[in-house]
């Protein structure tokens, strides 16, 4: 039997450049003029707008190589600043988007910790303890991390061939892997290499530092 796997994408973010084109409301390009009127536009085409080539790569990727367990859980959750998750296919509108904008990704911070724990306990409950949980998002921090990991434990993995490239270069990645129809390697987020040689490095001097 094949790896049952399924997807957590990290969002794009609601502040940049490309995201005051669409709070423009003077817009009138499709996309600007849809997710002002309802019913809205799906989250993986409007973070797809955001941020453009890496998350694009991360859907399109998660798209071909998805395979949850069968009626348990969907195959691809998208992250939420603080609405927790979201598939793909979630219709948003601007004021979801402005919402998203108000609300740091930081674990420390309720509104984005609590929705994301609630929904990602009912995943980890439904897809069984052999199910893998790949986090295409950074790994090098603890925004995501701190919050999942705990829930998802060794289940939760990542590519590790992210590691040491930027989101440009994993975007692209991503999207040649989806193409070509040959999967990334997975390695556990608890992996002390997930940190990249640079910031164990860091976090050493930091910890040398202290003593």
């Amino acid at each position: 039997m094949s790896q049952r796997r399924i997807f957590l994408l990290s969002p794009a973010s609601c502040l940049g450049k490309r995201a005051a084109l669409l709070f423009n409301d003077r817009a009138e390009f499709d996309i600007a003029r849809r997710v002002r009127e309802q019913p809205g536009v799906p989250l993986g085409e409007v973070f797809s707008f955001l941020s453009g080539l890496y998350f694009r790569g991360k859907l399109a990727y998660a798209r071909e190589f998805e395979n949850p367990p069968p009626r348990r859980a969907p195959g691809i959750q998208i992250i939420t600043p603080n609405d927790g998750l979201y598939s793909p296919g979630s219709l948003v509108t601007l004021s979801d988007l402005e919402r998203f904008a108000a609300v740091p990704i930081d674990p420390e911070e309720p509104r984005y910790r609590y929705p994301l724990e609630r929904d990602a306990g009912k995943i980890a409950d439904r897809i069984g303890p052999k199910c893998q949980v790949v986090l295409l998002g950074s790994v090098a921090t603890g925004k995501y991390v701190d919050v999942l990991l705990p829930i998802f434990g060794e289940r939760l993995v990542f590519p590790n061939d992210f590691i040491g490239h930027g989101d440009m270069a994993r975007g692209g990645m991503l999207l040649q892997r989806a193409d070509s129809g040959a999967e990334l390697t997975y390695i556990p987020v608890s992996h002390p290499s997930r940190l990249g040689v640079r910031a164990r490095k860091e976090a050493r001097a930091r910890l040398d530092a202290r003593l």
